[in-house]
Parts: structure tokens; C-alpha cells; sequence
């Protein structure tokens, strides 16, 4: 009996260290200025299809200073290594990139139990992905890919590792109702851009530029 609750008093000891690391950075979040001393890493999730075509544009409007620029696709999606090949190889001033796969963690039309298990099988590859490039900015715009990336980026944060922003831009297809990316992320990305001015009036702590891509 005495070791049993030895056992649950562990663990409320080590959820109480990570909930106040994580109270801690959420709190501190204003005061992250990455690119203070330098360039910007950056880590992109691409997405099969117009996702894809969507974030190229937004990285296309940012400065040479977010470099390097790491994208990250699933490694089911055929197309999106392609296009950003291509539109590196089209920007004036070249930088360092680099492409990297994971499990997808839900595919199309498939079922939420089954995607369930999915996500946890891309997390196991996500986080030490992330962990490794160790980025300042997870830019992303809706793929699934991005929830185990930028639970990653969380994490890293959590344990005092860095501190790194979430920048989450709702597709422009999303006109009346978030996508279940962006339901799950809104209540944690630092920045969370939508669209459409109806869903700035749904989600509060959105920003809307109008259309941003």
C-alpha cells in the first residue's frame, strides 16, 4: 500500500513539474523573439495538394533571414517534394533547405480510431525530428502531418529545451468552420491565422489579415 502511494505521489510530483514548466512557457511566450541574434530556423509542414501550394506562397513572402528552412511532408505524399525543389531552385537568393518524411498521421476518409493509432506512430517519428533541427518557427496551414510536429515543438518548450513559436494559417478553403487541425492547435499556437471574417468572429484569439495566400 505504502509503495502504491509512493507510486501516485511520483506522479503527481512529475505532473506538477511539467505543468508548471508548461504554465511557465505558455506564459513567456511575448517575450520569444526568434531571428533576435540571427537568421530564423524554420521548420515548413507541407501537405498533399493545395495545402502544399498554399505554404509555399506564405514562405515565398518571407525575408531570406528564415533560413535554414526545413519542410517536412508525409511520406505518403508523391507531389510535394517536387514543388519544393522547384521553388527553391526559382528564388532569387538560394539558402539552405533540407526535406524530411514521417507516417502521415491520418489519411483521407480514414477512420477515427484507426487514425488515432496513425498519430501516435508519426509522433514516435515527429518529436525526435524535432528535437534534432531544433527549430525557432513551425509554420503550417492544416495538414495532419502538422498536430505530432508541432506537439514536438510543444514539447521542446516543456522540457526547457527552447522555445519555439506555433504559427498555424487556416486554408483559405476553410470558410465556415475550422479544420480538425486547426481545432486541436488553436487552443496552443502562438499565432493562429484565419481567412475568412466570419471564423475571426468564432475563434476570438485568431487574427484576420483578409486573404493571406
Amino acid at each position: 500500500m505504502h509503495a502504491l502511494w509512493g507510486i501516485l505521489a511520483g506522479l503527481c510530483l512529475v505532473g506538477t513539474v511539467l505543468f508548471l514548466r508548461f504554465y511557465i512557457v505558455l506564459r513567456n511566450g511575448s517575450d520569444c523573439k526568434p531571428g533576435r541574434k540571427g537568421c530564423v530556423s524554420l521548420l515548413v509542414v507541407a501537405g498533399s495538394g493545395g495545402h502544399t501550394a498554399e505554404i509555399l506562397r506564405l514562405v515565398a513572402s518571407l525575408s531570406q533571414s528564415y533560413s535554414p528552412r526545413h519542410y517536412v511532408l508525409a511520406d505518403t505524399d508523391r507531389m510535394s517534394e517536387e514543388k519544393i525543389h522547384t521553388f527553391e531552385s526559382s528564388r532569387e537568393e538560394k539558402s539552405v533547405f533540407t526535406i524530411h518524411r514521417i507516417p502521415r498521421s491520418r489519411e483521407v476518409r480514414q477512420s477515427w480510431s484507426s487514425s488515432v493509432i496513425s498519430t501516435l506512430y508519426a509522433l514516435l517519428y515527429s518529436i525526435p525530428l524535432v528535437f534534432r533541427l531544433r527549430p525557432d518557427v513551425v509554420l503550417c496551414n492544416g495538414p495532419g502531418t502538422c498536430v505530432p510536429l508541432c506537439a514536438g515543438g510543444l514539447l521542446l518548450g516543456v522540457l526547457g529545451v527552447k522555445r519555439v513559436l506555433i504559427v498555424y494559417v487556416e486554408s483559405i478553403c476553410r470558410v465556415e468552420s475550422l479544420s480538425l487541425s486547426g481545432k486541436l492547435l488553436y487552443p496552443v499556437a502562438d499565432y493562429f491565422f484565419v481567412q475568412w471574417e466570419n471564423l475571426k468572429a468564432k475563434y476570438p484569439r485568431s487574427i484576420y489579415l483578409g486573404r493571406i495566400v
